[in-house]
Order: structure tokens, then C-alpha cells, then sequence
């Protein structure tokens, strides 16, 4: 039967108008080849895809994305995904769409009908979890009760001007469960958070207290931290010096000259600046290479 669309493309308008249908007459037509197959490997990979049991209720597939921004490419994406799922595993698949913004939430939650006006042949209908529906946890006491759904809450935020109680709010519920479940959460919530400003809140929050969080992420902040505390040990000690050697050579050194040696961080400069001290006549000397 589907030969005849071949020979004659517009009896498909004019069948489907008698059944009160308004496909309009076709103006050109292009035979398609009928291969589906992907000659070429095309990669698509779901953020996240979930086999859900519900008991009597059945099993359905949740599949999960991340969306940062609105994308015009993504509806045709997802209902790719959706309808790959459907044909692979003959369960009925669910997506889920978590977004930080509400205007990208909003625009994720609309209905895509995909095919023409007349008979849309594909509706996908994402779920959308957003800064518009998800709740604001900021009780440590609430956070602890339900900490993957605080974390999710603190993520979803990330981009909310209160994101800073937030994150206090999980901090806190942390420290209430073993190290194991916090270094899960807290690696969860920094990866979630990606390159929004409360990043570095929650960064900072996690280097106050690092007795329960033994994460890569906490080693990185000690080497961090340790690192920094050894070059402004290395500058105070050099800057101590240049002024000692000024000192001990009879050389006035005026309260500004004093100042810039004191807050200098950077320790090549301030070798040059020690070996001048050996041998220069006043204390504006030391800065004369870099002047000029």
C-alpha cells in the first residue's frame, strides 16, 4: 500500500481531507531514501536514564537531562531519546528536565508537536524540575531529613541571589550523616553547580570544616590552601629582609617604600629588590629597573 504515495504523493492530502482532516495539497515532493540506519555513528547519550519499578503499577524508564540554556536543537534530541528508548526497551519512557534558570525551565516545559499543524504525529511532553516548582530548603533541620533532596534544591538554585543559605543549610545538614554520604552529596552539589556563582560559596564552605569530607575536592582546597600559605610565609620573610639589610646599612626608608615592600606577594620581585638592598644609596632605588 505505501507504493501508492510513491506514485501519486498527493492522494495523501486529498484521502486524509475527506476524513475532515486539512493537509494541504503538496506543491513539491522529494523521494527519501528509506534506510533509517546511521551509516555513520552518530553519538547521543541521555544525561541520565533510570528503569523505574513501580510494583502493580509497572515499570517505566526516566531519562534525565541537565539543561543549562534554551537550545533549539534539543526538543528534536529528546524526542529522539524518548522514542529510541520506547523501540529498544518497550517500556514507557518519561523525560525529566532540570534546569537553574526559570526562563529555561519555562521554555523546557512546553508541549513540542512535532509534524505538521493538521496532525501532529509526536507530542513530547517533558517534565521540567526549575527555580519555579522547586522548593527553597534553607533549615538545616529540614535539609537533614532529606539530604538528595536538599542537594537537588541547592543545585537548582545555584543562580538565586539566596543561594549563599542554602548551601549553608546543606553544609550543615552534612556534617549530621558519615563521611561517606557527605563526600557523595557535597561532590554531587559541586559538579551540579558547574560555573555559577555560589561555586565558589559552596568551595568555601567546604574549607571551613573538612573533618568529614575527605573528597578530592577537600585535598585539593588543603593543597591549595597550604600552598598559599607557604608563598606569603616566603614573601613576608624576603620583605622582612630587604627591610632589615635597609636598616642595618643606615638607609631611610619612607613609610609608602615600606608599604610596597610589605605588600609585595611576588617572590621573583622581591629577590630582585633583596639584592638591590646590598648596594643601593636610597630606598626609591629598589624600584628603579621596574620603573623604567
Amino acid at each position: 500500500m505505501h507504493r501508492i504515495f510513491q506514485e501519486d504523493p498527493g492522494v495523501f492530502a486529498r484521502t486524509f481531507r475527506t476524513l475532515g482532516l486539512p493537509f494541504p495539497e503538496p506543491v513539491a515532493v522529494s523521494l527519501m531514501p528509506t534506510d533509517l540506519t546511521e551509516t555513520k555513528p552518530l553519538e547521543r547519550r541521555v544525561d541520565t536514564l533510570l528503569r523505574i519499578d513501580a510494583g502493580r503499577n509497572g515499570s517505566y524508564l526516566l531519562a534525565v537531562e541537565a539543561q543549562g540554556k534554551k537550545d533549539r536543537d534539543k526538543p528534536g534530541n529528546w524526542a529522539y531519546y524518548v522514542a529510541h528508548l520506547y523501540a529498544k526497551y518497550r517500556l514507557p519512557p518519561v523525560l525529566l528536565v532540570t534546569c537553574q534558570d526559570k526562563n529555561t525551565a519555562e521554555w523546557a516545559a512546553e508541549t513540542v508537536a512535532i509534524g505538521p499543524a493538521a496532525w501532529p504525529t509526536l507530542s513530547l511532553r517533558p517534565l521540567v524540575l526549575g527555580p519555579h516548582n522547586m522548593p527553597v530548603i534553607t533549615d538545616p533541620e529540614a535539609a537533614a531529613r532529606d539530604i538528595p533532596l536538599a542537594t537537588l534544591s541547592a543545585v537548582t538554585h545555584g543562580k538565586d541571589p539566596n543561594a549563599g543559605v542554602i548551601l549553608k543549610a546543606l553544609a550543615a545538614a552534612l556534617q549530621t550523616v558519615d563521611d561517606d554520604t557527605a563526600m557523595i552529596f557535597a561532590e554531587l552539589t559541586e559538579l551540579g553547580l558547574g560555573s555559577a556563582p555560589a561555586a565558589k560559596i559552596w568551595r568555601d564552605l567546604m574549607s571551613v570544616d573538612l573533618s568529614f569530607f575527605r573528597s578530592e575536592t577537600s585535598q585539593r582546597l588543603r593543597s591549595e590552601a597550604r600552598a598559599i600559605g607557604r608563598a606569603e610565609g616566603r614573601a613576608e620573610g624576603r620583605a622582612e629582609d630587604i627591610l632589615r639589610i635597609l636598616a642595618k646599612r643606615g638607609i631611610a626608608v619612607p613609610e609608602q617604600v615600606r608599604e610596597r615592600i610589605a605588600s609585595c606577594a611576588d617572590l621573583d620581585v622581591l629577590g630582585e629588590w633583596f639584592d638591590r638592598s646590598l648596594t643601593v644609596e636610597a630606598a626609591e632605588e629598589l624600584f628603579a629597573a621596574a620603573e623604567g
